[in-house]
This record gives structure tokens, sequence and C-alpha cells, in this order.
């Protein structure tokens, strides 16, 4: 490993054997996603929602190297490009986010290998009134690529429906208005849409309306359901206890609800003052979950279902893990992310059935991180970049680059050898591979 600046943090200094991915490769054959895995195809090489292709920030890579130049990873292209923490999708040669300049949001599409803009759609939209704006004014919602359709939704609740090609006005929604009354957030609007079947669901947190699912083609009100209000986490589809359900944080509980209906199945208590719920929580084998919020700290729960019914049992509960707004990855029964608040911040690993913590190494700034090739490549907030090796034993950081600036605190999308990132400022795109080494 070669000499860096020691402005850019380490975590570890042994060498260790490349792990394995086949526990990354079972996982990602079990779990049951909307698009496009729930029709029992096989995901193609894109990034079409908040997560990757399964919602468990797992990338279709390989080939990638475990050391760079000294200057870091080639950079292919980059651009200037608004604020805002909206991840990138990632479609054959075409990438999608949003971003914010001046009193407008903006909804665009870029040359995948150029970063040249191939079409923007713009509207004029303020942050809601109170809206706290020292973390940022930009959208913070992800878009979902659905057919030939994409959603956005912006930082006061504004959401679209556009066509994908040209970024034409299909339909809008108000999630903040009088139709559906959301809970208004001091960070903005956050949550991202996930698709199911023919529908588009979103976390809401109105009266009646905690979770409502539109039709993609025309967005009339499919369902909706529920009274919960909502925080800054976003909605997955996966496998509860043999079957599919909408699995979300909530601001003072995780619930399941069916993705058909709306229907409660199940609901468990975890809440800190702020009400931030953020991190996704971690499915393990459909009758684990690990979640993870600041202050409330880390849970395991059992769900056991008993016929229709599914009981909900805590296993485990400790603080010295506060997974907060970024990304985890699990492997097997392990889960590896980013844990603390404020200054302090470790990388940690943690057993999904028992608690137990395998390690906390410091040596990041909050953190993202995203399982490419059988590695674990992180991207901290201060925008350094790191690929390392995560097991049970401990972490082993291979190589790491300063890429982005402050605060870069949107989860990097990698597909192929070629990862995109941004920060509040830039957006680039990156060669990862094993060629980029000289």
């Amino acid at each position: 490993m070669k000499p860096r600046a020691a402005s850019i943090p380490r975590a570890g200094q042994a060498a260790v054997a490349a792990r394995s991915g086949r526990g990354f490769l079972l996982f990602a054959l079990a779990v049951a996603i909307s698009t496009p895995a729930a029709s029992g195809e096989q995901a193609p090489p894109a990034w079409r929602q908040w997560g990757g292709p399964y919602g468990d920030f797992r990338a279709p890579a390989g080939g990638l190297a475990t050391s760079w130049p000294e200057a870091g990873p080639a950079q292919l292209w980059s651009r200037a490009l608004g604020e805002g923490y909206s991840a990138i999708l990632v479609e054959r040669d075409r990438l999608y986010t949003m971003y914010r300049t001046g009193g407008n949001e903006v909804v665009v599409c870029l040359d995948a290998g150029t970063g040249g803009t191939i079409w923007e759609h713009r509207y004029e939209k303020a942050p809601h009134d109170g809206h706290v704006s020292a973390y940022g004014s930009g959208p913070g919602s992800t878009p979902l690529l659905a057919g030939d359709r994409l959603f956005t939704i912006g930082v006061a609740g504004t959401m679209h429906a556009l066509s994908k090609h040209d970024g034409a006005l299909l339909w809008s929604r108000e999630l903040w208005g009088e139709q559906f009354k959301g809970n208004v957030l001091a960070h903005g609007y956050s949550s991202s849409p996930v698709g199911y079947k023919d529908t588009v669901i979103v976390p809401v947190g109105g009266d009646g309306a905690a979770l409502v699912a539109f039709d993609q083609r025309d967005g009339s009100v499919r369902w909706k359901a529920l009274s919960f209000r909502n925080s800054y986490s976003s909605p997955r589809i996966v496998n509860v206890a043999g079957e599919t359900e909408i699995v979300v944080f909530m601001a003072e509980e995780l619930i399941g609800v069916s993705p058909d209906s709306g229907e409660l199945r199940w609901r468990f208590p975890h809440e800190n003052q702020w009400k931030h719920n953020i991190t996704m929580p971690n499915m393990v084998d459909g009758d684990t979950v690990v979640l993870s919020s600041p202050q409330a700290g880390a849970r395991g729960l059992k769900l056991i279902r008993n016929g229709g019914a599914v009981t909900v049992e805590e296993i485990w509960s400790t603080r010295r893990i506060q997974f907060y707004h970024g990304s985890t990855v699990r492997e097997g029964d392990w889960v590896y992310g980013s844990s603390g608040m404020v200054a302090v911040a470790f990388m940690a690993a943690i057993n999904a059935r028992t608690g137990e913590i395998g390690w906390r190494e410091r040596g990041f700034a909050r953190a993202n991180c995203v399982e490419a090739d059988g590695h674990l490549v992180i991207l901290d907030e201060e925008g350094v970049l790191a690929i390392a090796s995560a097991t049970p034993e401990k972490l082993v950081v291979h190589d790491t680059a300063q890429i982005l600036r402050r605060p870069a605190w949107t989860v990097p999308t990698i597909v192929g050898t070629t990862m995109y990132a941004r920060d509040n400022e830039r957006i680039l795109a990156v060669n990862l591979g094993e060629s980029n080494v000289r």
C-alpha cells in the first residue's frame, strides 16, 4: 500500500486475503424485491432505484482493483452540479439524479460516458417554511426508474412522473398538500419511492395516508393507509416470513405492510428525541431484522408468522452501534456500516442474530458503503474514498483517495468498474477497475 497524505484517514494496516463473495451472492438470490427481481428476471447491470438492483447496496460490479495510482482512481469525467443528496441512477448509457439551483429544483438526465446533459426538467419550488437550511436545501430523495417512467420527489414533497426519454411531465402530486397532508420534515422530504407491480409506493405521513400507492400510469391513488408519521428513511419490498411486504422505518416505529392493500402486518416501536429514523433496516433470511438510529441504538428483531399474523420479538439491543444516515451492507449474519452521529464515527460490524460487535474502527468520518466485487467501497462525508475487505474479525483498508469535498453524503453508485459519485458542488465518474492500476 503506497503512502498517502496525512489528511486522508485510514482504518487498518495489515494485509488480508480477499474474502469470498459467496455470502453476498446467496443473499442477492434470496431477496425478493420489486424491480426487476420480483418477476423472476435476472437483474441487468443497472441501478434503477435507491439501493441498487435489489435495494441492498450491492453493486453489479466485477474486476475491481484493490490499489490505485498515487492520484487515486482514474477520473473519467467531472462536471458542476447543484446542491442535493439525491443518489445517481444508471440505465444503459444514461444517468438520472436531482439537484437545486437558485429557486428551482432540477431533474437531470446525463450521458453516462461524458457527463453531458441530455435533458433537464426544471420547476420552481422553495423548501417548506421552517426548513433547516444549515444541512442544505437540495433534494434528498433518489428517483425511481420503472418502465418508461422516472418518479421523483423534491425537498418540499412535490412528486413528479416524467418520461425517462425526454423529461416530459406525465403527472404530479403534492405529498405535503391538502390531499394527503403529509407531515412536514425540518430537513426536507428524503424518502425514495419504490415500485411494486404497476404502482409506485411512497411514505407520506398523513392521517390515513402514512403510505400511498399511486398508479404508475396516471397517478391515481390505488390505496392509502395508516396514520404513522414519516421520517427520512425509504421503503423496501422484501420477503418477510414467507410473504411479500413493504418494510419501512417511520418516525417512531418500524412497520411491515401489505404492498397490495396497505394493510398493517406488524409494527415495532423505535424512536429517538428527533424522530430521525434514516438508515434502512437489514433483513436476514426473511425472519430477522436489524434496525438502528442515533440515541436509540440498534436492535435485532425476530419475526414469527402464525397464519396471517406476525409476532415481533426483540432478541437483542445495544447503544454501542448507532447507524445514522449512511447505507449499510449485510453479508451472512453480519452487518457493516458507519456508526456515530456527530464528531466521532466508527466503521463497525455487528451480528444480526446475536448483537455481537465484531469490531469498531476509527479512521473515517461518517460514511456510506457499497458492496462491490466482494469488497466494501466506502465514501465518507469528507469525500475520502476507500476500498476495503470486511470480515467479522476485522476491517482491512487496501487503499484510499480524496475524490470529493465535504459534505459528500450521497451514497456512490457502482456499475461494472465505473463509480458515479457527487457532493454538493460536483458529480464525477471514476474507474475502479484493475486496468486503472499502473
